[in-house]
């Protein structure tokens, strides 16, 4: 694998654009299978895996880890996993909630323990992540990594796709796969329009160190003002996902540490004993966005740029993993038969295979934060009956583990992919 490259054209099988979390995975995902790729990103490999770039972490599902274990990433991986045994999802009515006895009596509680030995997941920290798929980039000789350079256009005809660098280098393939996020400037480019709307709402990210361990138990409470996550990583720290209305989280985020902690304490409880908040905020809007189509002539869309979701269930990275898992399956299995990996029969069969489940999970989680963001008496009854009903009936518990675990899929090509069952393709 280089990261540089002087020619002004190069050859390849697949282009993608974008070398995050899921454009990297999905190279080495079709290296594996032996077709080969290039990589282009517009940061320098080594400032995304530093501390500062982005200290949010990720709920890996058990079915991604799966898959990460099939390309051979879980050695640089495990360190630095925790895995989640346990995910206790309740209801409160704001701060303080639990000190004035104001806390719903219904909860929901998913165990591990009921449908298997793996745990629901691991929580990892992106930078560790990048840095165990860079290093597995640089050992496979099938993938090309060109960064930092920016793509200006992505040009497609009947037989290719070709990127154009900022650098001037043009690398041509026979498909070039969007994976740049949700502000894709190759979907735009492509004409692809997006359904989408803001929850006004902000996420406001940070790490906190405390007391007690947290025995890889995740916790979600619901705040008026949207779903509060606690969630375990390694050691006596956790990840904190707030929402927060978005004309107040300016005011939360500028407050000076001792304050800041304070607000923490207030919706944290003191379960964990004491705690205090390390490493810098980060803050970034919520919002759903969906594209109603994922695939053009010579290019598809993967992750966040034909789909992102607000982070109440942690379900986005897992919903990119499992496209690649799709995509992967569908463009392998095509190159060995000797067809054309690009060809819009091919792109087809990969978003008939993922979008149904991606929009059907999209619409369900919105339906969760419309049900959860508000303080309504009765819905707010109604709500809190359902979540003891749901974890009083032990096949339907299940059924949600299994599927946020990522190994039931809600419809399209009913099988499984190798990838996320531990197989390579």
């Amino acid at each position: 694998m280089s990261h540089t490259d002087t020619s002004k054209i190069i050859e390849t099988e697949a282009v993608i654009v974008g070398g995050g979390l899921v454009g990297l995975t999905l190279a080495l995902a079709l290296a594996k299978g032996g077709v080969e790729c290039v990589v282009i990103d517009a940061l320098d490999p080594a400032a995304v895996t530093d501390a500062g770039f982005d200290g949010r972490v990720s709920a890996i599902a058990f079915a991604s880890c799966r898959m990460f274990r099939a390309l051979n990433m879980w050695d640089d991986l495990g360190p630095h996993a925790q895995p989640i045994n346990d995910i206790v999802v309740s209801d409160s009515r704001g701060p303080r909630a639990a000190n004035k006895g104001a806390a719903s009596p219904f909860f929901l509680h998913f165990d591990h323990r009921e449908i298997g030995d793996e745990p629901l997941g691991h929580l990892i920290e992106n930078r560790h992540t990048r840095m165990a798929q860079q290093k597995a980039v640089e050992a496979e000789p099938l993938v090309t990594l060109i960064a930092p350079d920016g793509v200006m256009s992505v040009e497609r005809d009947d037989h290719s796709a070709t990127a154009i660098l900022r650098s001037g280098t043009r690398v041509r393939g026979q498909v070039a796969f969007a994976c740049d996020g949700r502000g894709s400037p190759t979907r735009e480019a492509a004409g692809i329009k997006l359904v989408k709307w803001s929850y006004k709402q902000t996420g406001i990210v940070t790490t906190v160190e405390h007391e007690k361990p947290h025995e890889g138990v995740a916790q979600e409470y619901f705040l008026p003002s949207g779903p509060f996550a606690i969630l375990p990583m390694v050691g006596n720290r956790s990840s904190l996902v707030w929402t927060e209305a978005s004309h107040l989280a300016p005011a939360f985020l500028e407050l000076d540490d001792e304050r800041f902690a304070a607000e923490i304490a207030d919706r944290f409880g003191d379960f964990l004993g004491d705690l205090s908040p390390v490493g810098p905020r980060w803050s970034y809007p919520l919002g759903l966005q969906i594209a109603p189509e994922y695939v053009k002539p010579r290019l598809a869309l993967v992750g966040d740029a034909a789909h992102g979701v607000h982070p109440i269930a942690g379900q986005g990275l897992n919903l990119g993993l499992r496209d690649v898992a799709a995509l992967a399956e569908v463009i392998v299995d095509t190159a060995r038969l000797g067809l054309d990996i690009g060809s819009l029969e091919t792109l087809k069969r990969y978003e008939r295979w993922r979008r149904f489940d991606n929009t059907v999970l999209a619409a369900g989680m919105d339906g969760l934060v419309h049900l959860f963001s508000n303080d309504f008496a009765p819905l707010r009854h109604a709500r809190d009956l359902g979540l003891g009903i749901v974890n009083e009936i032990g096949p339907l518990r299940r059924l949600f583990m299994r599927h946020a675990g990522g190994t039931v899929a809600l419809g399209g090509e009913e099988k499984l992919p190798k990838l996320l069952r531990g197989e390579t393709v």
